[in-house]
């Protein structure tokens, strides 16, 4: 019965994945500091990539590539190519925590690489003490590094 619908796995779990996930995209947080910001953007990523989760084994399988569930799951985990975060970076700039213009694009998107990137290695989402070591660690002083005030890694801990 089910193959009358939907001729493959694939096909009805495209169906399936489309019925229960929200919409894209989510709105960027505004939390009043990059940091904060930041950790909220990694939370809304983490949930959105822990939608997927289940389903990633189906992309192990080479008939789905160049397939509408392919193209649904990538668009699902590649978000908004750095939109979010240009965006965070550029209401820190406001708020003179930082200058977007001087951090290369590789910095600004390296919390959403790492993030993706462990969950698709681990299929399970970071713990909260693992992101925020991430962006305190990590990104918070490349941030300050390359154009920041300073501010950007003082920020609330």
């Amino acid at each position: 019965m089910l193959y009358r619908r939907w001729p493959h796995r694939r096909d009805l779990v495209l169906a399936a994945l489309r019925h229960r996930t929200p919409p894209l995209p989510p709105p960027v947080p505004d939390t009043g500091a990059l940091r904060t910001d930041v950790l909220a953007l990694l939370g809304q990523i983490t949930a959105r990539l822990t939608e997927i989760t289940p389903v990633l084994e189906v992309l192990t399988d080479n008939r789905t590539r160049g397939s509408d569930l392919d193209d649904y799951l990538a668009e699902r985990s590649r978000g908004d190519d750095g939109g979010a975060m240009a965006e965070l970076l550029d209401r820190a700039a406001r708020r003179g925590e930082t200058d977007p213009s001087r951090i290369p694009a590789r910095v600004a998107t390296l919390p959403v690489s790492l993030v993706a990137g462990e969950m698709l290695i681990t299929r399970q989402a970071p713990s909260q003490a693992a992101v925020t070591a991430l962006v305190d660690d990590i990104f918070l002083p490349l941030v300050a590094h390359h154009g920041g005030t300073g501010d950007a890694a003082d920020g609330e801990r």
